[in-house]
C-alpha cells in the first residue's frame, strides 16, 4: 500500500506540473489535488522536455521548409503558446521590480502589479532579441540539440532557488496562491536526472561543444549564482517571478555560450 500511495503522489505531482507550467489542456484529463501544486518544481525540468522538444522539432524540420529566420521566430512563438508566456511574465515583473524598486517592500509591490513598466518592456525586448539572434546564428541541428538541452537544464538550475532561500511572501499573497515546498532527496535526484540527461546528446554529438563542455555547464551555473545573490540581497527570499526570470536568463546564457563557441570555431577554421 505504501508503494501504491507513493506512486499515486508522484503521478499527481507530475500532472500538476504539466498543468501549472503549460497551457495545454491536461486538466481535462486529470485534476490533481491542490497540495500537488506545491511540488511542481520537482517536475519543472520534465516540462522542459516538452517545450524544448517542440522548439527543437520546429528548428530542425522547419528549416527545410521556411527561411531560417522565420523558423526561429516560429519556434519562439510556439513555446510562448505552450507556456502561456508564464516565464516571460515573470521576467517582465522581475525587471520592473528590481529596476524600479529601492527596497524590499517596494520591489515586491511592483512585481505584484499586473501592469508592465519601462524596465519590463526593455527587459523583454533585449531578451527576445538576444534569444532570436543566438538561435539564428546556430546551424539548425546544433540549435535543436541546444534547445533540448538548455530548457530542462536551466529549469533544473532555477529550481535550486527553492532550496536556497525561503519564499518572500506569504501563501495568501502569492500570485498563484502556491508556495513551492522544499525538494526531498529523492526529488533532488529526480530533478538532476531530468535536467542533466537531455544535455548529454549536445555534448556527445557535437565535436566543438564536447571539447568545451565545461563552459556550456559552468557559465549558466555562474549566471544562476549571481542572480541568486541579487535576489537574496534585495528580497531575502524568492517569488514565482524570480524563478521564471532566473530560468529564462540562465537558459539564454546557455544559448549565448554555445553561440560564442561555435562562432570562435568558425573564425579559427
Amino acid at each position: 500500500m505504501r508503494i501504491l500511495r507513493s506512486t499515486s503522489k508522484w503521478y499527481q505531482h507530475l500532472w500538476a506540473a504539466l498543468i501549472f507550467f503549460t497551457r495545454l489542456p491536461f486538466w481535462r484529463v486529470y485534476q490533481p489535488p491542490k497540495e500537488s501544486y506545491r511540488a511542481v518544481v520537482e517536475f519543472w525540468p520534465l516540462t522542459g522536455w516538452l517545450t524544448g522538444g517542440a522548439m527543437a522539432a520546429i528548428l530542425y524540420f522547419g528549416s527545410a521548409i521556411f527561411p531560417y529566420a522565420i523558423v526561429v521566430a516560429l519556434a519562439i512563438v510556439v513555446r510562448l503558446l505552450i507556456t502561456g508566456a508564464l516565464h516571460e511574465d515573470g521576467l517582465a515583473d522581475f525587471c520592473d521590480g528590481f529596476g524600479g524598486g529601492t527596497d524590499r517592500e517596494r520591489i515586491l509591490a511592483i512585481m505584484k502589479d499586473s501592469r508592465i513598466g519601462t524596465y519590463g518592456v526593455l527587459g523583454l525586448t533585449f531578451y527576445f532579441l538576444l534569444l532570436f539572434l543566438a538561435l539564428y546564428h546556430l546551424p539548425p541541428a546544433t540549435a535543436a540539440l541546444t534547445v533540448i538541452a538548455a530548457d530542462p537544464f536551466s529549469k533544473m538550475l532555477a529550481g535550486q532557488v527553492v532550496q536556497m532561500m525561503p519564499y518572500a511572501r506569504t501563501e495568501a499573497e502569492a500570485k498563484n496562491k502556491v508556495v513551492y515546498r522544499k525538494v526531498s532527496i529523492a526529488g533532488s535526484i529526480a530533478l538532476a536526472f531530468q535536467g542533466l540527461l537531455p544535455i548529454l546528446p549536445l555534448l556527445f554529438f557535437t565535436d566543438i561543444l564536447s571539447a568545451q563542455w565545461h563552459l556550456v555547464v559552468f557559465i549558466p551555473c555562474l549566471v544562476m549564482y549571481f542572480l541568486y545573490l541579487k535576489i537574496w540581497t534585495k528580497l531575502r527570499g524568492y517569488t514565482g517571478d524570480c524563478c521564471g526570470a532566473m530560468f529564462l536568463l540562465v537558459e539564454l546564457s546557455v544559448y549565448l555560450t554555445v553561440c560564442a563557441i561555435v562562432y570562435r570555431s568558425t573564425l579559427a577554421a
